[in-house]
This record gives C-alpha cells, structure tokens and sequence, in this order.
C-alpha cells in the first residue's frame, strides 16, 4: 500500500473515529435521561400499583437497555477504528 494511500485511509478512519465519539457522547448523554425517566416510572409502578404504571416503568427500561447495547456498539466501533489507526500508523511508520 504507499504512503499516499495509508494517509488518505488514516484521514478517513480519523474522521469516523470523531463522528463515532461524538455519537457516543450523545448516547450516553440521552442514557442519563432514560435512566433517569426508567427510576421515575419504577417508583411511580411501586407506589401507584397500576397496570400502566407497570407497563410505563417496563417501556421506559426497554429504552434503557435499548440505549446500553447502543453504547456498546458505539464503545466496540471505537476500539475497532482506534486498532486500525494504530495498525495504520505502524505501516507509514514501517514504510520509513
């Protein structure tokens, strides 16, 4: 692969890698809320003892757990651009 090549993928790659930090951020910014919102609708199922008070509380932790494997995609997705930067880096530098 030359050097011009390896740079133009690095560029790439970093860009993905900044557009997928700024996307977890989000996630993990709107996890703090549905988190918050899923503790709301629990204690609002303990002490109404309603039905939809139930199903509000299990809607609000599908939202949770939505938002948590989301997380770890985004998580798996970083730790998989940051290796192929590295391994990017190690042939410009090999290339030297």
């Amino acid at each position: 692969m030359s050097r011009a090549s390896i740079e133009r993928r690095l560029r790439k790659v970093a860009a993905k890698l900044t557009q997928t930090r700024a996307e977890l951020a989000v996630v993990e910014e709107q996890l703090l809320h549905f988190e918050y919102d899923a503790d709301d609708a629990r204690l609002r199922a303990l002490v109404s003892e309603t039905h939809q008070a139930g199903k509000d509380h299990r809607d609000a932790k599908k939202h949770v757990e939505a938002m948590l494997r989301d997380k770890e995609r985004k998580l798996a997705a970083i730790d998989e651009l940051e290796q192929t930067q590295d391994d990017l880096l190690d042939r410009l530098t090999a290339e030297r």
